[in-house]
């Protein structure tokens, strides 16, 4: 199931259930039928996202580094790790703080 994220701010931000899920909770938000997360909730969510992806690259160095390695086509694509999947959101989560609109899914 997708889940839209949308913001006067930005651009709709479309992102599978599972990882809607995941990044809410981080802030603390419930991924109900409809939601917001209001511009006075918008910096205390940057900070808690920021936090758990800075965790994530700490408990997992390996998983953030750029390794020069080439390609092989047998090989399986890593896994992305949380920085690089909390991105857009986050990246939805400031412009909205700086043009001071909320974020809302569901509507």
């Amino acid at each position: 199931m997708l889940i839209t994220f949308k913001s006067h701010a930005a651009q709709d931000l479309i992102m599978m259930k599972d990882l809607a899920v995941t990044l809410l909770g981080i802030i603390g938000k419930h991924l109900g039928e409809r939601g917001v997360i209001t511009v006075e909730e918008l910096p205390h969510a940057i900070h808690r996202l920021e936090a758990a992806v800075a965790d994530a690259r700490r408990a997992h160095p390996a998983d953030t580094a750029v390794e020069a390695r080439p390609e092989a086509d047998d090989e399986e694509e890593e896994p992305l790790h949380l920085g690089q999947r909390a991105y857009p959101f986050l990246d939805m989560l400031r412009a909205s703080q700086r043009e001071g609109a909320n974020v809302l899914w569901g509507v």
